[in-house]
């Protein structure tokens, strides 16, 4: 069983970090069709885009909807078969290990604080960097302003795992933060935006 995995089987739960503070996780969100604000991340995909931490499948499956060759990643095999349950591709991968189409996918996502995996924003980046082709971009979701970068340890608590999960390496960037961390990783954003209290931004090559 994976960290994200009580919220892929659709359970309440939240992030528990390691200062003692809690952050509910969106499981709804996970499991419904893409929304409004999603759209902010969907409409800027013209071309193959790869999803890394796909969770449940939403945006694959919009994207597969649309035409757009799509494809989900994630570390979970539970994410994996909700994907392909919902007609999105998906394979069962480390986003950091060996992956198809290095260098030739025009988007790569990471949404629902996806920026977070492995707890190293800019090493994350720079992986997405290495997998866009020339004129690519990163399409993320950050925080609101407020937060910063933060580097931290966090578990996945609630339901059966109420006293919490295991303790894994986890990030969070706001949209303050999001053009130096960036820059780090050889992009700059094209746009940050906000939409129904949540906010994006789009990485482009320096």
């Amino acid at each position: 069983m994976t960290a994200f995995d009580l919220g892929l089987s659709g359970a309440e739960c939240r992030l528990d970090l390691a200062d003692g503070s809690h952050l509910p996780l969106p499981v709804d969100r996970w499991h419904e069709d893409a929304d409004d604000a999603d759209h902010v991340l969907l409409d800027a995909c013209h071309g193959p885009t790869v999803d890394l931490g796909c969770g449940p499948g939403r945006l694959v499956a919009a994207l597969v909807r649309r035409g757009v060759v799509a494809l989900g990643v994630d570390n979970s095999p539970l994410a994996v078969a909700l994907t392909r349950a919902k007609g999105g591709p998906a394979l069962h991968r480390d986003v950091f290990g060996r992956l198809p189409g290095v260098g030739r996918w025009a988007h790569v996502l990471l949404a629902d604080g996806n920026i977070g995996i492995g707890g190293d924003p800019v090493a994350l980046l720079r992986r997405a960097r290495h997998l866009l082709r020339r004129h690519g971009s990163v399409l993320v979701e950050v925080e609101p302003p407020g937060c910063g970068v933060r580097r931290e340890r966090a578990r996945v608590a609630g339901g059966p795992w109420s006293a919490g999960g295991p303790w894994f390496d986890w990030a969070r960037v706001d949209a303050r933060a999001v053009g130096r961390t960036a820059e780090r990783a050889g992009l700059t954003p094209r746009w940050v935006v906000e939409r129904d209290g949540r906010w994006f931004a789009e990485l482009v090559r320096s």
